[in-house]
């Protein structure tokens, strides 16, 4: 049977219009599929998919342990574990080491003397006696025979760096509760008499009756415990040169025997 060819113009339009509904098709796939991912995405970060269902973590907004901080909020976060020295004539800083009350400082601080009078932060004062003391090292530690109301022990421990910045806090020349800043000069330091080694060289600026206080790190952790300074006139006046004992060698520390430190001590 013969068919009757179609006209010509009739077949075109059919063509648009086939084109224009196959060109819908597939922009309303596209748009079906899109519409789908962003579906699934929004399951799986909503905690409705994944192993366990455990949702994603978001974001803090507690500051986190590696957050640096501000010279006053170091001050802020660290004085209250400061503690003002006075053994016989001598001063000195020291740093609350533990929950019970436990002071960590230099033994040249200390060195010879009973007479050893603690004043906290909250202006607490009391007596305390010499609990363990290391000479090679130049660490003690000292046990109050009263604490304050509360107690606020430092955080001890962190890694050292050459560079990374530092704040030290003490008691120089009688002016408590002092705060310097500075960076880590070196590391591994010998003084200048050879008396101590293994030591944090800083540039903070303390002073004699700086010894025995902490230096933190930019998180605010105690990496060291100041006990000299490099004193090339003479005079014991800070020419830039401090030195510090890392905390871990620190609190290894127990009874020692040996010489003293006979370098330039603060």
């Amino acid at each position: 049977m013969e068919h009757a060819p179609q006209d010509a113009g009739a077949v075109g339009a059919q063509g648009a219009v086939a084109g224009r509904r196959a060109r819908r098709f597939v922009v309303g796939g596209c748009v079906l599929v899109v519409l789908v991912v962003v579906a699934v995405l929004a399951y799986w970060l909503g905690g409705g998919g994944g192993d366990g269902g455990v949702a994603a973590p978001g974001p803090s907004a507690t500051p986190t342990p590696s957050a640096t901080l501000t010279v006053p909020d170091l001050y802020k976060r660290a004085g209250p574990s400061v503690v003002v020295i006075q053994a016989g004539k001598s001063l000195g800083t020291g740093v609350i080491a533990a929950d019970d009350g436990t002071i960590l400082t230099a033994h040249h601080v200390v060195k010879g003397t009973k007479d050893v009078t603690l004043t906290f932060a909250d202006g607490t004062k009391t007596t305390a006696v010499v609990a363990s003391a290391n000479p090679k090292r130049d660490v003690a530690t000292l046990k109050p025979a009263k604490l304050p109301e509360i107690v606020v022990p430092a955080t001890l421990g962190g890694a050292v760096a050459v560079g990374a910045p530092v704040v030290a806090i003490g008691n120089p020349l009688g002016l408590a509760y002092s705060v310097s800043s500075g960076v880590v000069s070196g590391l591994n330091r010998t003084t200048e008499k050879g008396d101590l080694s293994g030591l944090i060289q800083f540039d903070a600026s303390v002073n004699p009756g700086s010894s025995g206080g902490p230096l933190l790190d930019a998180r605010g952790l105690v990496i060291g415990i100041v006990v000299s300074i490099a004193d090339p006139g003479g005079d014991e006046a800070f020419a830039g040169i401090a030195f510090a004992v890392p905390i871990g060698v620190a609190l290894g520390g127990g009874e020692g025997d040996g010489p003293p430190g006979d370098g330039p001590l603060i």
